[in-house]
């Protein structure tokens, strides 16, 4: 199989006693595609195989449609300049006041340099949060809403299946479980996206491109003013210990040399047709090896293997 620039040597074998990976995943031109369809980079690949003009009309949709449920939904218009690497940066600030009735329209929040535009930022941030663990499926009308399934219905299967199987890997990897209404986690994995994207229209993107379920709000990372290296960071400072292991996914070089800063493990994805990493192709077995080959295999690991 053939690695990324960015691999590393192995440091030795973890030991089986609750090992925990944690995945973090780059999210444009990684889960999604959008940009690609945009410049029209996706369809010229295939090389006359997909329809550019189609390509570029899919992608406008994504964008406006993206950029309505931002400033329908999440304050856009209003927080678009402040933006922040996390939905929680500033819940230090936040007093818990029911927001049912707050006037958000009317609150006169300006740059947030105080500790009262910090606390009514903060309130918008978990006004997003609610929102995002309602789902769209709560929070759109019907017209809206079908247009909305249409519109991934015809990406998926424009791109041959690449959201559902980038959803499935997803959901494969954290361990996510669903039994009608409920969802249940393996909480041994986790999934966390870290996206150069400003956060909230990449949170207007996981609920959109349908990844809600396999990634929570609290998940979500915006490197667009601090950088991967720094997100990635945070991150390992929160799950690690000596039985966590790390898995970076993305397609750029700054996530790339991230994971390489940590000695992570980093699997670069690639939208041409015939590599093996791109969706559909992609597999937790992949995602496997190439931890292996960093940390060594774990007796979770050969499991996995044998539940195949």
């Amino acid at each position: 199989m053939e690695k990324s620039d960015c691999s590393s040597n192995a440091s030795g074998p973890v030991s089986s006693e609750k090992v925990r990976t944690v995945y973090v995943w780059d999210m444009d031109e990684t889960l999604i595609l959008l940009k690609s369809l945009l410049d029209g980079t996706y369809a010229n690949s295939f090389h006359g195989g997909k329809d550019l003009k189609k390509s570029v009309e899919i992608g406008k949709k994504w964008e406006n449609l993206i950029l309505r449920v931002c400033d329908e939904l999440f304050y856009y218009e209003e927080i678009e300049n402040y933006n922040e690497p996390y939905l929680n940066s500033l819940s230090a600030f936040d007093d818990g006041k029911d927001l049912s009735k707050y006037d958000f329209e009317n609150d006169s929040l300006s740059a947030p340099n105080d500790i009262s535009n910090k606390k009514k930022l903060a309130y918008r941030h978990r006004s997003i949060a609610d929102k995002y663990k309602k789902g769209l499926q709560n929070l759109l009308d019907e017209q809206l809403l079908n247009a909305w399934n249409d519109l991934y219905s015809l990406t998926d299967s424009f791109t041959d299946g690449w959201l559902s199987a980038a959803h499935e890997l997803v959901r494969q990897a954290s361990g996510v479980t669903s039994n009608g209404d409920d969802t249940a986690c393996n909480n041994n994995s986790v999934s966390l996206i870290v996206t150069s994207g400003s956060l909230i229209p990449s949170i207007a993107k996981c609920l959109l491109y349908k990844l809600d379920d396999v990634i929570s709000h609290d998940n979500i990372y915006s490197s667009w003013e601090v950088g991967k290296l720094q997100c990635f960071t945070w991150i390992k400072d929160q799950y690690d210990s000596p039985q966590t292991r790390f898995c970076a996914i993305g397609d750029g070089h700054e996530e790339c040399n991230a994971a390489q800063s940590l000695k992570w493990p980093f699997i670069k994805v690639d939208f041409r047709p015939g590599n093996l990493n791109r969706f559909p192709g992609l597999n937790k077995g992949t995602l496997r090896s190439y931890i292996s080959v960093m940390y060594g295999t774990s007796q979770s690991d050969e499991e996995e293997k044998q539940d195949g």
